[in-house]
């Protein structure tokens, strides 16, 4: 190798880095998942430093923070709390303000933008759409992809017909030249016999069929085009098959930049959506939000939140009467609670055609892992005590073609399937346990402890269904 060579491979080396160093500067910065969501739930935790066997340090350490936290006690909880307003129309909380939004959505992924599939992005996508900002949106991202995944899908369809089509080619030509062959023979053996061989006249033809893929079919031969077809033959006045002219783009957006005004502002028009689980839980079981009227004129307290979200979660609303221990809201917050106490991050499975679905840390790091389905169970002896509880009872049973169906779906996205039994208590426990419960509390504790000791009537039981194939369960 000369020295000129060796020069020159090291100019090409040297280009190449410095146009990736490019590309990588006009890149844009990947977003810190991990720093971002670092907090599973809006709150603000102090734990003592580890204890150390073999380092007596630590426990001078472990002192030094407990007297410190001690006498200047931090807060755990904003202040003031974040606030929200109820939305009767909806039967859903709203929450406004920008900065409440990211909090809640970056410390637990409580709520869904209006304008959005799932991470409040309507702002960042019309920045982007006006010229303003030129970072994907984890909804463009979502998009993009999907748009990618369809027409690779579409480009391995067409080829997959492209070479369908050239084996029944090679076969139909295959097919042909061994009847030309044979034709040959047959003349050799039969000399002089013109009548045999102009009665073959149409297959000697078909040697003009070797070079193309057309050949002429006498008037009195009968043909079946379905045939020709499936043989990958065509006629003369048969159109051939053409593979698509254009295929779909791939990205979104184009990183063309718009000129806009200089003072043009975009008003951002999107809410935050918290269900009425997740808002009872940041009200109730953390304590962080403040809902209010719509008018944002009065505060809604725990007891009457607790009480309109029962009443709403049946259609038409009931009234507080009518109300049922196994009321949908009631079942629901209960199974939601239980999973948020275990650390999982819940959602609704809507989509999949479940209650909830649960994710390890998020819906940004990985997929769910379980889909769970809630189901009432009446174990109690009153509620087959008469035969209109029975009967109504009967009628939230689902049958095997509803759980091969759903197992189907859940096997298919790879989740596991999770029922949860919710055992019901009669409405005489609930009453008389409450009424004891007022006997012995305040007047200002006793809305919340009501709610406490309501749920805790409640008991779940949990069973994970795995779809069984014999290929991946043999003994």
């Amino acid at each position: 190798m000369t020295s000129d060579t060796i020069s020159n491979a090291v100019a090409e080396n040297a280009t190449t880095r410095a146009g990736n160093q490019t590309d990588a500067s006009h890149r844009p910065p990947r977003t810190n998942y991990k720093q971002l969501h670092a907090l599973p739930l809006p709150l603000q935790t102090f734990p003592l430093p580890p204890l150390i066997p073999h380092n007596p340090f630590s426990v001078f350490r472990i002192v030094f923070a407990y007297l410190y936290q001690l006498i200047a006690l931090p807060l755990s909880h904003p202040q003031p709390p974040f606030k929200a307003f109820i939305s009767p129309e909806t039967r859903t909380v709203h929450v406004t303000n920008e900065q409440t939004i990211r909090k809640l959505w970056e410390r637990g992924f409580f709520g869904k933008g209006s304008l959005s599939r799932s991470e409040p992005s309507w702002l960042d996508r019309e920045r982007r759409r006006a010229g303003l900002d030129f970072s994907e949106t984890s909804e463009e991202v979502t998009k993009r992809r999907r748009e990618e995944r369809r027409k690779f899908k579409k480009e391995r369809a067409w080829k997959e017909t492209q070479a369908v089509e050239e084996k029944l080619k090679e076969e139909a030509e295959n097919l042909v030249i061994g009847n030309a062959n044979a034709n040959e023979i047959i003349e050799n053996s039969q000399h002089g016999n013109a009548d045999f061989a102009s009665s073959i006249g149409p297959i000697g033809q078909s040697s003009s069929f070797v070079s193309g893929t057309s050949f002429s079919v006498p008037s009195n031969t009968m043909i079946n085009p379905k045939v020709c077809k499936a043989e990958g033959l065509s006629l003369e006045n048969d159109t051939a098959r053409k593979p698509p002219t254009s295929l779909p783009d791939g990205p979104i957006y184009s990183d063309a930049k718009r000129k806009i005004d200089g003072d043009r502002t975009i008003i951002d028009q999107e809410h935050l959506q918290l269900t009425a689980e997740e808002a009872f839980f940041l009200v109730y079981g953390l304590g962080v939000l403040k809902i209010t009227t719509q008018d944002a004129q009065t505060a809604v307290s725990t007891a009457s939140l607790f009480s309109f979200f029962r009443q709403n979660s049946y259609f038409p609303p009931r009234s507080p009467s009518d109300v049922r221990p196994d009321d949908p809201f009631l079942l629901s917050y209960v199974v939601y609670h239980h999973f948020r106490s275990l650390g999982w991050v819940v959602r609704s499975g809507i989509k999949f055609g479940v209650d909830w679905l649960l994710y390890n840390r998020g819906p940004v790091f990985s997929h769910a892992e379980f889909a769970v389905f809630i189901l009432p169970s009446y174990r109690h002896p009153y509620w087959h005590s008469t035969t209109e509880l029975t009967e109504s009872n009967n009628k939230v049973r689902r049958s095997w073609w509803w759980l091969h169906c759903v197992n189907r779906v859940q096997n298919q996205v790879r989740k596991s399937l999770l029922l949860v039994y919710v055992e019901v208590p009669p409405p005489v426990d609930v009453q008389v346990s409450v009424e004891n419960l007022k006997s012995k509390t305040g007047p200002a504790f006793e809305s919340d402890m009501e709610i406490t000791h309501l749920l805790k009537q409640y008991k779940l039981r949990e069973l994970t269904i795995r779809r069984w194939t014999p290929n991946r369960s043999r003994q």
